[in-house]
Parts: structure tokens; C-alpha cells; sequence
């Protein structure tokens, strides 16, 4: 699978997490098919589109941290998209017990596939 296709796959595995949840960098990779490639996810996220319907904002780090600095406006943006999903942020942190997105196997099967999926 080349570079632009694990970006797609990537994109298309993060909008399938709901509003009120979050997922972790490796999570999408694992779900993504791309075994520890929570670095690839980064470098996707990084290389969104303008114009893009991504939710990135429910991606974290496995701790449940922000990933940004909290002093950038990176960080604030996440912190406030993520309040608008219902999801609580203390000091940088989420609750990755009370939040993290746990798809059950037919979420993960059924779904609909999309054409970069099937490259």
C-alpha cells in the first residue's frame, strides 16, 4: 500500500469516531491495518487537506493527553472542538477510560468500504 493510500485509510478510520469519543494515534493504526504506525497517523493528520471533513480533533495521545503544546493555539482549538463533542478536558488530559472509542467487531466489518480501501 503506498503513502497516499495509508493517508486515505487513515482519514476514512478517524471519521468513523463518533462525536463523544476519542482514539489514540496507535488505535487508528491498528484499525487502519497499519500495525505501529501511530507516526504514519501523525504524518496524516499533518497533511489533511484544506478544506478537509477529518474530525482530528478526536485523536490523542495513548495517555489521553493533547498532543500540542499547551500554550499553542493548536492546543485550545482541540481543547475546544473536543467540548463541543461533549468531551471533558482537565489540564490537557481525557479521561481515555470514560472516552475512548471501543468499535465493536461489526462496526469494524460492516462498514461501509470506500475506493481507497480497496487499492
Amino acid at each position: 500500500m503506498d503513502r497516499i493510500a495509508r493517508m486515505h485509510r487513515i482519514w476514512n478510520t478517524i471519521r468513523d469516531i463518533p462525536k463523544g469519543c476519542v482514539a489514540s494515534y496507535g488505535q487508528i493504526a491498528e484499525i487502519a491495518g497499519i500495525p505501529r504506525g501511530a507516526r504514519q497517523v501523525g504524518y496524516a493528520l499533518r497533511h489533511l487537506p484544506d478544506q478537509h471533513d477529518v474530525p482530528w480533533h478526536r485523536v490523542v495521545q495513548a495517555s489521553g493527553n493533547i498532543a500540542f503544546d499547551k500554550d499553542s493555539p493548536q492546543f485550545e482549538e482541540q481543547k475546544k472542538r473536543l467540548a463541543m463533542d461533549d468531551v471533558s478536558v482537565l489540564a490537557g488530559h481525557i479521561d481515555m477510560r470514560k472516552y475512548r472509542w471501543q468499535p465493536d467487531l461489526d462496526e469494524l466489518l460492516w462498514k461501509p468500504s470506500s475506493a481507497w480501501d480497496e487499492e
